[in-house]
C-alpha cells in the first residue's frame, strides 16, 4: 500500500488538479475545467492512506464504486491510481450524449413529491427546484428512495 505521502505526490503530479485543505488533515483535489458541477476527483485523502476517487458511472470501476460514484483508493498502487485518476479527469471533460431526458415522479405517503431526472450522466432528486442527491446510477437512486419511503405511481 502507498502511504500518504505517495499517493499526494502522485496525485500532486496532475498539473490540472488543485488541492484544497479540509478538516482533520484531508486533502481534496479539484479540477477546475470540469464541465459539470461535479469538480472533485481525489476526495478525503486521509494521512491513513484512505481516500477515493470520483469515478462516475464509469463502467470499468462498476463493481468498486459507492452509490456516489466513489472508488476507495486505499489499497491501490501507483499504476492504478495514475490510471483512475486520468480516466476521472477525462470523464469530467468529456460532452454528455444528448439524450431524451428521462424524469420520474417519486411520492411517499405524506405526499411529498420529488423529481428523479437523468441528467449530464447522473441520476438526480430534486426536491421542487433543489438538488438534494445525485447518483451514478438508477439503481442508487431507485434504493435511496425507496429507503426514505418514496414510491412511483404507475
Amino acid at each position: 500500500m502507498l502511504t500518504f505521502e505517495q499517493k499526494q505526490a502522485i496525485i500532486e503530479s496532475f498539473s490540472k488538479l488543485t488541492k484544497k485543505e479540509i478538516s482533520l488533515k484531508r486533502l481534496n483535489y479539484h479540477y477546475m475545467d470540469s464541465l459539470y458541477e461535479k469538480t472533485i476527483v481525489v476526495e478525503k485523502l486521509h494521512p491513513n492512506g484512505n481516500g477515493f476517487v470520483f469515478a462516475g458511472d464509469l463502467l470499468r470501476y462498476e463493481n468498486e464504486a459507492n452509490d456516489k460514484g466513489l472508488v476507495n483508493i486505499r489499497d491501490y498502487n501507483e499504476q492504478q491510481l495514475r490510471e483512475i485518476i486520468e480516466e476521472a479527469i477525462q470523464y469530467l471533460s468529456e460532452e454528455a450524449e444528448e439524450q431524451e431526458p428521462i424524469v420520474e415522479i417519486w411520492h411517499n405517503r405524506e405526499g411529498v413529491q420529488l423529481q428523479l431526472a437523468f441528467e449530464q450522466r447522473s441520476w438526480n432528486v430534486y426536491h421542487e427546484d433543489n438538488l438534494e442527491e445525485a447518483f451514478g446510477t438508477y439503481d442508487a437512486a431507485k434504493e435511496y428512495l425507496l429507503e426514505e419511503g418514496f414510491r412511483t405511481k404507475k
